[in-house]
């Protein structure tokens, strides 16, 4: 499969029934992927001084408009761009040498506090998490740490610490969340790629309200060290990028555990899968999403879109046909999960008078939900799996729309209590969350726009440990999609 990026178009847009902008006139030159920012570097043709120089100026340019970044290394990320230079120049060869990433703010940073979205002074951490740790291993130069709603629990970038992240194909919608930072940053081209972490879809959201390509890989594929377990096992790192094939790429530089991980899966090989036929395959459509008690469906132009996605891979040769997966009650095992892992950051914060009233309410709810309530909700796990895995006897891939409904309004989920808040999100975004109660992976692939304009996305499911395949179909739909040949106007 290609990952190549020809012409594209970018620029002030006009905007076509159901379709990606047209457009009007020439944009400044995007910043190339991270693939093609790696060649560039091994070839000589570029510096990482320049590109990282590139990619600060264009997070100060954008953060009136879109404002995606927490903290910025400047001097430090200057400093290990020449440092990569000398080291290039001496002809050193990393999958990553001197190309500008970002991170999540839930990720450590040694010499940054990782805020979490949350107000408050809190101290920088000491030490890289593993994921960071594996990203400078390969090179990796991190520019800085990118937003995140609070304690990553919505799918909106929001809140009085920071303001509002806002989404570069519109910037009076929300890019999603929790990992919103991280996908306006790549959607605007302020970095060739960034990591992410997922919960309860916050990289498959954020990646389809941007038209991106996020990975939420098999649990313990990414290690979250520090954190061994995090959120109840159900949050995963995951990388956000414009193609699969630089994704797959960032992917396979922070694969591995870390000795004190509970999960081990054994290794993949993300890049080459991306490059890989995926073969004839069966792929169930689902509509339907888990009873979440507030009667969700598809918004119509997201069933048109992720319907004319279904389409494509018929005429590419699969077979696909409506199924229902039998998700039974499985919100039963997700909710005591999510509040107990919000509980149990919460409960580190120095300040607690300071955290969202709403974070406080999903902290006491954790309190009460934990001890032998979470530990009966995470034992249910392996009949989870059986139950809802009885698909993949009949079926290779599941396909279903990311989300409900497309990206909504900055400010939709403001003066929302938490109860209010929880069944607004739960009805745009029904879909995601199963999977990371399973721990199994999925992939995000943009679905086209509203008619409006704004991008919504489709994920492909899979049994565990198959990001292999998801990767290979991903790769074959964006030869025939050709998704990254569209940017927003910002």
């Amino acid at each position: 499969m290609s990952s190549a990026e020809p012409t594209e178009q970018t620029g002030p847009a006009v905007r076509e029934p159901g379709r990606a902008p047209r457009t009007a006139a020439p944009a400044a030159p995007p910043l190339p992927g991270l693939a093609e920012s790696a060649r560039r570097l091994a070839d000589a043709t570029t510096t990482s001084t320049a590109l990282v120089a590139d990619a600060l100026a264009r997070i100060e340019a954008t953060r009136p408009t879109l404002n995606a970044f927490r903290h910025l290394r400047t001097e430090a990320a200057l400093a290990e761009a020449a440092e990569a230079d000398r080291r290039l120049a001496a002809g050193e060869r990393l999958p990553l040498l001197g190309v500008p990433v970002a991170v999540k703010d839930d990720t450590d940073v040694a010499g940054l506090p990782t805020h979490f979205g949350c107000d408050g002074e809190l101290p920088p951490a000491v030490s890289d998490s593993e994921a960071v740790r594996r990203l400078r291993a390969a090179g990796a130069v991190i520019v800085g740490k990118t937003n995140s709603c609070e304690l990553g629990q919505w799918p909106f970038t929001e809140g009085p610490a920071f303001g509002a992240t806002r989404n570069p194909w519109n910037t009076a919608h929300t890019p999603g969340g929790s990992s919103g930072g991280s996908a306006a940053a790549v959607a605007a081209g302020l970095v060739p790629a960034a990591l992410g972490s997922d919960g309860a879809g916050s990289v498959r959201i954020p990646a389809a309200w941007t038209h991106l390509v996020g990975i939420k890989p098999q649990r313990g594929r990414i290690s979250v060290h520090p954190h061994s377990d995090a959120f109840q096992g159900l949050t995963v790192n995951g990388p956000l990028a414009r193609t699969v094939g630089d994704a797959a790429l960032l992917l396979d530089a922070v694969a591995g555990a870390h000795p004190e991980d509970f999960h081990r899966p054994p290794a993949v090989r993300a890049a080459d899968a991306a490059r890989r036929d995926p073969g004839r395959l069966r792929i169930a459509l689902a509509w339907r999403p888990p009873l979440t008690l507030t009667g969700a469906g598809p918004d119509p132009e997201v069933r048109r879109a992720v319907a004319a996605l279904a389409e494509t891979l018929a005429r590419l040769g699969h077979h696909v046909e409506e199924a229902r997966p039998r998700y039974g009650l499985i919100g039963l095992a997700f909710v005591p999960r999510a509040t107990v892992g919000i509980a149990e950051f919460a409960a580190r914060h120095p300040e607690p008078a300071l955290l969202d009233p709403r974070t406080r309410s999903a902290l006491r709810t954790g309190t009460r939900l934990g001890g032998r309530v979470v530990r009966a909700a995470r034992a249910r796990e392996v009949r989870q799996h059986r139950r809802i895995g009885a698909l993949f006897d009949s079926y290779d891939v599941l396909l279903t729309p990311t989300t409900a409904a497309p990206p909504p309004r900055i400010g939709t989920f403001d003066r929302l209590g938490a109860w209010r808040t929880d069944v607004t999100m739960a009805a745009a975004c029904p879909y995601a969350w199963p999977w990371n109660v399973l721990g199994w992976p999925g992939v995000n692939v943009p679905a086209g726009f509203t008619r409006s304009g704004l991008p919504v996305g489709a994920q492909l499911l899979g049994p565990s440990r198959g990001e292999e395949r998801l990767i290979a179909l991903a790769a074959q739909l964006e030869d025939d999609l050709r998704w990254y040949e569209h940017r927003p106007p910002v």
